[in-house]
């Protein structure tokens, strides 16, 4: 049985020179959790390898932080974030 993704935040915006998305969590998120990052034109999974508040690195953040997340591919505000 597969698990169904639980959303887990919003993307309020993407800095395409470093690849990094700001996200405003509603759960919790660790380094090493799978994430799906889905919006109208955005669909693609990742492993969190690389996480930061206020510019600091953090292995976990809580529900209601804001984070930057290393992604691999184009993040689009407005689109949702998925533990899977």
């Amino acid at each position: 049985m597969t698990k169904k993704p639980v959303a887990i935040g919003k993307v309020f915006a993407y800095y395409p020179n470093i690849s990094v998305a700001a996200i405003k969590l509603n759960d919790k998120l660790r380094l090493g959790d799978r994430i799906l990052i889905k919006g109208e034109k955005t669909n693609f999974e990742q492993r969190v390898e690389s996480m930061q508040i206020e510019h600091k690195s953090v292995d976990e953040a809580k529900k209601g932080s804001d984070v930057g997340i290393k992604i691999i591919d184009i993040a689009r505000q407005n689109d949702i974030v998925y533990r899977v």
